[in-house]
């Protein structure tokens, strides 16, 4: 970096671990406590003020929360020319680096995703969504440690407009969640789902949707993701559980964590798998809602999560019921989504001769950006 560049009279920057979209990472040095601390600074060139507040509000997320699962935050200044924060320095690597082109132990992918389950249920009583939970996000400490970072567009519940204009899908592209793609609220439920694609490309080594932008839209929009059959039973059916494409189906994290502890020492947990048919109706308008519901009722195809041993209240374990019925308005979001994704590949296809955008004009707004993210990440990858 040439001459030492030191932030606040207290922190100097030594070397560059890690870049995101808006900011750099940086391992530093901190003069007064003598110690050695990451610096998150952002990267003034390319933000505006959207940008500068959404980092402040990143800062004082951070600030108010305290949990072995998440990165402590020990510093910020968000009013600098060159605001950044200062947090605990994890000497590991992340995830995405550890099961990249690799498949990890059923045992060690249960007990990090336990620590993240929790971690994440942290944050939902704190009324954050994280938004972003991909394998890059989480840090592996000492022992193994799964530590989530990178709430930089987390979502605050108790304020539902923040900085993100309605109908705009945030997060990385590879692991949104349906509603995501559609571009609808999100909820801890969105969370859940990107773990489970998280946890089941630990196990793989690989990531769940490829293929052309159009095949990882329908597959994401249609039908939960493939698992191997190999996996255990026990986490092939929480991860089917996980992913479920209706958010009100899936698993909370008190009851993902409850597993995978108990998957971590061995224990299968109880659990009763659904026949699969509820995601199946997900796409077909044509069947209607269960007993007159549009929220569905509950059948007796259910998954139960049973467990033996008590980590906290009583209310730390529960059953989870999946339903069958299926809203009207959730299936045509569907049809439309499908209608959309497939008139992109037509129009593209028509024109081939000549340059297109990746998605044409015509798309309705809250789709495009979904839609070029998609894009984006399978053409990025080739």
């Amino acid at each position: 970096m040439g001459e030492s560049v030191v932030l606040g009279g207290r922190y100097e920057l030594c070397s560059l671990i890690g870049q995101g979209g808006m900011a750099d990472v940086y391992r530093a040095h901190d003069r007064v406590l003598d110690r050695e601390v990451a610096v998150k600074l952002l990267r003034q060139a390319s933000v505006g003020a959207s940008d500068r507040a959404r980092f402040a509000d990143e800062a004082r997320m951070l600030g108010r929360l305290s949990h072995p699962g998440l990165v402590t935050v020990l510093d910020a200044a968000t009013s600098e020319e060159e605001p950044y924060l200062v947090m605990e320095l994890v000497n590991g690597p992340s995830l995405a680096d550890c099961c990249r082109g690799v498949a990890l132990e059923p045992t060690r992918v249960a007990a990090m995703g336990a620590q993240l389950a929790d971690a994440l249920n942290y944050a939902h009583d704190n009324s954050i969504v994280h938004r972003d939970v991909k394998p890059a996000n989480v840090l592996l400490g000492g022992d193994d440690r799964a530590l989530l970072t990178d709430f930089g567009i987390a979502k605050l519940l108790s304020n539902p407009t923040g900085h993100t204009a309605t109908g705009t899908a945030v997060g990385t592209a590879a692991y949104l969640a349906p509603e995501q793609v559609r571009g609808e609220n999100v909820t801890p439920a969105t969370d859940v789902y990107s773990l489970g694609l998280v946890l089941l490309e630990a196990l793989t080594g690989e990531r769940t949707y490829g293929g052309s932008p159009t095949e990882a839209a329908l597959a994401r929009l249609t039908t939960p993701p493939p698992l191997p059959p190999t996996l255990p039973v026990g986490l092939h059916d929480l991860l089917r559980a996980m992913t479920a494409l209706d958010p009100a189906d899936r698993p909370s994290t008190v009851q993902i964590g409850d597993a995978l502890h108990q998957l971590a020492a061995g224990v299968e947990p109880s659990v009763v798998v659904p026949t699969g048919q509820s995601d199946a109706k997900a796409a077909d308008p044509s069947t209607p809602p269960v007993n007159g519901s549009s929220h569905g009722a509950a059948t007796a195809e259910s998954i139960e999560l049973r467990a033996t041993g008590h980590r906290g209240p009583a209310s730390r374990s529960g059953r989870l019921t999946r339903r069958v019925g299926r809203s009207w308005r959730w299936a045509a979001a569907v049809a439309l989504a499908i209608f959309l994704v497939v008139a992109v590949v037509l129009v593209s296809d028509a024109f081939v001769t000549r340059p297109q955008p990746d998605v044409p004009a015509g798309v309705p707004e809250q789709l495009r950006q979904p839609l070029q993210d998609l894009h984006d990440a399978v053409e990025g990858g080739r």
